[in-house]
């Protein structure tokens, strides 16, 4: 189902003209219009999704190989040096645009970025006290 007031909707189906690099029947994979890094891209379902919690399962099974796919394109046109796979889900998580989608980040020597995360410091306590409150 496509959402008619939706941005990334219209990304997807082909509706706005993108960057694209790759389509199929379930997702169109575009370059960012405000990139991270060169060759930051996109993959956009086709059906709207707001978030990961919602994806359809069928969709969600077919992302993570598609993720690799391009990956490795990027690798050999690119010659990336890391790459980060990255879908935010919440407006506090970073998500801008709510229909889900997966960032795929070239990384470069001296590229700028940082996207690494910072450990809180919980005791191993702490953690087993959280583990308690998933478990029970």
């Amino acid at each position: 189902m496509k959402k008619d007031d939706c941005i990334f909707c219209k990304l997807a189906n082909g509706d706005i003209p993108t960057n694209t690099i790759y389509v199929d029947d379930d997702f169109r994979v575009i370059l960012d219009a405000a990139p991270a890094t060169r060759g930051h891209c996109l993959i956009i379902p086709k059906q709207h999704f707001d978030n990961l919690e919602s994806l359809d399962d069928g969709v969600a099974a077919k992302v993570l190989p598609l993720a690799k796919k391009m990956m490795k394109l990027l690798k050999e046109k690119l010659h990336w040096d890391g790459f980060n796979v990255v879908q935010n889900n919440g407006e506090l998580a970073g998500q801008t645009v709510f229909h889900f989608h997966m960032h795929l980040i070239p990384r470069y020597k001296n590229d700028g970025q940082d996207l690494n995360m910072k450990p809180i410091g919980l005791s191993e306590d702490d953690i087993k006290n959280v583990l308690t409150e998933i478990t029970q």
